[in-house]
């Protein structure tokens, strides 16, 4: 049975929440009509990083620490153009990638994307798909 959180849930219920989108402003001040008349772009709804580690705390408080691997993955992801999202998960399928366009990925998230912790999970990946012969050949 998870523990008890001590983190009140939703994050968004609970005064002075103090969430912002991914460009700064504040979750709270999200109203329909304000996106309809285009007062809101894209990039104003999007969830910020903090928020998604701000998830990740609260699920970590519960024991679903998988879940909160899940979000502070995505929180580094917040960065990373929906284009460079769409080929990574594309050359991830098995028989997709070689061991090098995989190393070569580790390495661009690493460097190119500060994204430590999905870089690791590449690594498993190569491992897992090496250990099962999913990797494309040449």
């Amino acid at each position: 049975m998870p523990k008890q959180s001590n983190v009140n849930y939703p994050l968004i219920d609970q005064p002075d929440n103090n969430l912002v989108t991914q460009s700064g402003r504040a979750v709270d001040d999200i109203t329909r009509e304000q996106i309809a008349a285009g007062d809101w772009t894209a990039t104003d709804v999007q969830i910020s990083p903090d928020n998604l580690v701000r998830q990740a705390e609260v699920a970590d408080s519960v024991g679903r620490n998988t879940l909160a691997d899940n979000f502070r993955r995505a929180a580094e992801l917040t960065a990373v153009p929906e284009a460079d999202i769409l080929r990574i998960y594309n050359a991830l399928r098995p028989r997709r990638s070689t061991k090098a366009e995989l190393f070569a990925l580790i390495e661009e998230l690493e460097s190119k994307w500060h994204a430590p912790l999905n870089a690791a999970m590449v690594r498993e990946a190569l491992a897992a798909y090496e250990a099962r012969n999913c990797l494309r050949d040449k």
